[in-house]
């Protein structure tokens, strides 16, 4: 990592949902909270918590120097909602195969 850097990747006990127009993308119970200097934490959902089957790959890529190669997936009327490292670097490889979406809501209790 880069001086001053840092980013770490724990289980989370957050109830973390994803609409969009009323329609539940994702719901998960147990997702990963990646806390990353300068960026909001990110949650990263387990396949089986995402509605993938709406989903449609991208073929929008992006490279983190920390993180690495990021895919991304739409829905018809949303471009690149979701995004996923297949193939993260060693210290971030807790995500590998999570999806993480740009807006999530923290469900209360």
């Amino acid at each position: 990592m880069a001086a001053g850097h840092t980013i770490t990747v724990e289980p989370s006990t957050q109830h973390v949902r994803v609409e969009r127009d009323g329609q539940v993308l994702a719901d998960s119970h147990n997702p990963l909270a990646l806390h990353e200097t300068g960026c909001p934490v990110r949650y990263y959902l387990a396949p089986e918590d995402v509605r993938v089957e709406l989903l449609t790959p991208s073929d929008t890529t992006t490279h983190c120097p920390f993180k690495g190669d990021a895919s991304y997936w739409s829905l018809p009327d949303a471009a690149d909602l979701v995004w996923a490292y297949e193939e993260p670097k060693e210290a971030v490889e807790a995500i590998k195969g999570h999806f993480c979406f740009y807006d999530t809501e923290i469900v209360a209790g």
